[in-house]
């Protein structure tokens, strides 16, 4: 397509910067003038934002004619995954409006946006908004929603691959069946440099899953990643020496702060809030130039987080140490070397964290990795080779969650009354809906009424109400205020609020971690060494310290480790011929390995027994996660009792699961039998916290349980408190209860990585290889270093974990 098909100011402001509009930029253009949906897929820096918004800004220069007024209403909505990025956005979205003088009006809609400037949003719109999910569900909630988005021409959605498989896609795909009907000529747009399946992606952003009404275009792609794994420095002449065990990678820490200093701007990834903190601390150790090092985490308040957002935008941060929270596509071109700590648990992650280097395209990503242990520097291997040879992963689609459905249907009634057929074709034009039967929507719409059978009794949860011709709406308007102050799908662990004296607010701890300490504790969080002085409902009073402190922990904040890699990484271990290019205490931990035990094929389960200190210990190597590995651990120590085995305990990482009992296993296989997962799995997840857990969750995004009131909100005990209540209540008098199958469906799927086990013990049927020895094998030396130590600071017993593995390395590494 020939550039004058765009507006000559467009043209001109490309040329003054030495630009050329980008093939799959021009082709976004031909898809919108065509009426079609379209899915961009192009790697970091090749301007997919640009290429998202340039229909909308032709279309707007040609409406508004240069003139302001013209063409007012909302134009575009922009749906981002992240607050941070739809405000890094708007200001690059800012600067060519500007400088091109065009008369458009660009502003950004989220949780922290004024009260005023929302009400302000909803009758007179900016022609383009920037917002996330949660936020466009709740515009969709306001009775002006209809009148807000009747003239809607387009939606783009970006870093689609980030939520679309999880509940918040489910709540945007039902957002945008919405939109469509209120505005049928919309557009959708997805962005993603990381899709490994693109057809997927195009059912889940087509009306009623017809993809063949999305084009997908494909991006160039750019220069290829300079990409190396670091390993620790060793006096010359000295071997390398990978760690045994441990994650944090503190061995590196002097070498990062070497790449600190040679570099302009650096990127730290840490896996979990809990490490960035740790490297956060360990690097201000050893900051003696005092160079400007920041972190970054979505812990931390608001006000912490945009100040180094913004001082990183400016150039004025050498580091900056973060988590996820900065994973996705904040345009900073000045940073050039990502460090990632710890293993990437994902090739698709590693890529969008190595794309935050450079963020051009003809620029290559400068990116290195820091496994913590021998395991880790496979998957870190697994990892490169996967980038370099453009392979993706990612979470796989699933059904909607009806917790989800049920807030999305209240949504519906606080904006207006509904008719139940018509709503009911727009869930299912939703992909993730297109499967729903007309049984469990009315089972939705009966929740969503009066809480059920066993709850109608209560008027608190009588919220709808239906006539003779199927029109439902509000039994009483405070049920919409209601709704609208606890909708969202992101539910925290119960957190209590950090803060000092003076009222300065750090961020939020779990409560969890809060109830372990007592006044004059210390505790690292927010880049500070403080102290509690006192500690109410809700906040935790701190001031400055000195002296040590440990560093919170956070339930859930483990990142689970890709089919894809874990795959790669079985694939290594009987790949001989290439142990060669591994370090060389890596290759004669696998060759050691080799010759004392056996080397697990692909698709099959390895299972070592031996001997050690008076105990008797089973090892199995399934790769399966450490998710996965905890619940099956649970499962196999109960059998183990059933069995009189007597276990003592068991521990797990992403590779292998170690369980130790008093009596030995003499044969394994009947404790992996498939049907673990129906009794005992059961038996298991009712008993144990995890059910109520899962309620708690599908509860309150349903809506049945508020987080808040009006000028209050409950703290994480009222919500437990509450929960809790309803949930014996319901397994009581209404066991089959729509939410408790709902929190089943949670337990199953994401607390217990049921369908990760479900394999691993399929494997174990066929191809169970039981190898009994006389003593550890080199294998098994980093899941076992780790008893006893599963809840300590890793970062703060790397040095009594290695001492303490001693004896054990000399046992697997000696020759029989």
């Amino acid at each position: 397509m020939a550039d004058d098909t765009i507006p000559p100011v467009l043209v001109d402001w490309f040329a003054a910067r030495g630009w050329a509009v980008r093939p799959h930029q021009l082709a976004m253009l031909a898809a919108a003038r065509a009426g079609r949906h379209a899915l961009l897929t192009a790697p970091t820096g090749a301007g997919k934002t640009l290429a998202g918004f340039l229909p909308t800004l032709v279309e707007l220069v040609e409406q508004t004619n240069g003139k302001p007024g013209n063409g007012s209403g909302l134009h575009t909505l922009y749906i981002s995954p992240l607050k941070a990025l739809a405000v890094d956005v708007q200001r690059n979205l800012l600067t060519p409006v500007e400088e091109m003088g065009l008369p458009i009006t660009i502003e950004t809609r989220s949780g922290d946006t004024p009260a005023s400037r929302k009400a302000r949003q909803r009758v007179k719109p900016p022609q383009i908004l920037l917002t996330t999910p949660e936020s466009l569900n709740l515009l969709l909630s306001q009775p002006e929603s209809f009148a807000l988005f009747a003239g809607l021409r387009r939606v783009v959605i970006d870093e689609v691959h980030a939520f679309a498989t999880g509940k918040r896609g489910d709540l945007l795909s039902l957002s945008l069946a919405r939109l469509q009907k209120i505005a049928p000529e919309m557009q959708r747009v997805a962005l993603s440099a990381t899709v490994a399946e693109p057809d997927d992606f195009r059912a889940w952003l087509a009306p009623y899953g017809d993809i063949e009404t999305v084009t997908h275009v494909l991006g160039a792609e750019g220069a290829p990643a300079d990409l190396s794994i670091m390993l620790p420095e060793t006096p010359e002449g000295d071997p390398v020496r990978v760690p045994w065990s441990g994650h944090a990678g503190a061995y590196a820490i002097p070498q990062v702060m070497q790449q600190i200093r040679s570099n302009r701007m650096t990127l730290i990834f840490c896996n979990t809030r809990f490490l960035a903190e740790l490297t956060f601390q360990k690097l201000w150790e050893i900051n003696d130039d005092t160079l400007a090092i920041g972190l970054h985490h979505g812990s931390l308040s608001k006000e912490a987080r945009r100040k180094v957002e913004n001082a990183m935008a400016s150039g004025r941060m050498r580091a900056l140490v973060c988590t996820a929270s900065l994973d996705l596509g904040v345009d900073w071109g000045d940073i050039d070397c990502v460090i990632q700590m710890g293993a990437p648990k994902g090739s698709s992650r590693l890529l969008q964290r190595i794309g935050r280097a450079n963020h051009r395209l003809d620029v290559s990503s400068k990116a290195l990795l820091v496994p913590g242990n021998r395991f880790e520097y496979l998957e870190a291997q697994a990892a490169l080779d996967a980038v370099n040879e453009g392979r993706r992963d990612g979470e796989p689609f699933r059904a909607g969650g009806l917790d989800v459905l049920a807030q999305h249907v209240m949504s519906c009634a606080c904006a207006a009354p509904f008719q139940e057929e018509a709503l009911l074709d727009e869930v299912q034009s939703a992909l993730p809906y297109s499967a729903l039967t007309r049984e469990q929507f009315e089972r939705v719409l009966q929740f969503t009424r009066d809480g059920g059978y066993a709850l109608k009794a209560y008027d608190k949860f009588k919220r709808l109400r239906r006539d003779a011709k199927g029109v439902w709406s509000l039994t009483h308007p405070k049920f919409a205020a209601q709704h609208r102050l606890n909708a969202g799908i992101i539910v925290d662990a119960a957190m209590m609020t950090v803060r000092f004296k003076n009222g300065r607010n750090l961020g939020k701890v779990e409560e969890g971690f809060a109830a372990m300490l007592s006044v004059g504790d210390t505790f690292f969080f927010a880049g500070l060494s403080l102290e509690l002085i006192k500690m109410d409902s809700s906040d935790v009073i701190v001031r400055a310290a000195k002296k040590a402190a440990m560093i919170p922990s956070y339930m859930g904040a483990r990142l689970p480790l890709t089919t894809h890699l874990s795959d790669r990484v079985r694939g290594f271990l009987t790949d001989r011929a290439g142990w060669a290019r591994f370090p060389d205490d890596v290759r004669e931990w696998l060759e050691m390995q080799d010759h004392r035990s056996v080397m697990p094929e692909p698709g099959q389960l390895l299972v070592e027994t031996f001997p050690h200190k008076q105990l008797h210990y089973m090892v199995a190597y399934s790769f399966e996660g450490w998710n996965a590995h905890q619940s099956l651990g649970m499962l196999l120590t109960r059998r183990m009792e059933d069995r009189g085995l007597k276990p003592i305990g068991f521990v797990a990482n992403d590779y292998a699961l170690a369980c130790y009992s008093v009596e030995p296993v003499t044969d394994p296989a009947p404790l992996f039998s498939a049907d673990i997962l129906e009794d005992e799995f059961f038996d298991w997840v009712e008993g144990s916290h995890l059910l109520k857990r899962a309620f708690r969750e599908v509860a309150v995004i349903s809506g049945l349980v508020e987080r808040q009131h009006p000028g209050k909100r409950k703290t994480g005990k009222q919500v437990t408190f509450s929960t809790d209540l309803i949930f014996d209540v319901l397994r009581k008098y209404e066991p089959d209860h729509l939410l408790m199958q709902a929190a089943w469906a949670d337990a199953r799927a994401r607390m217990t990585d049921v369908g990760r086990l479900g394999d691993l013990l399929d494997r174990a049927a066929e191809s169970i290889i039981h190898v009994d020895l006389e003593r550890v094998s080199p294998l098994g030396v980093p899941v076992l270093v780790m008893i006893g130590r599963e809840h300590v600071a890793q970062g703060a017993t790397d040095d009594a974990l290695l001492i303490e593995a001693e004896s054990l390395i000399s046992e697997a590494m000696k020759l029989d």
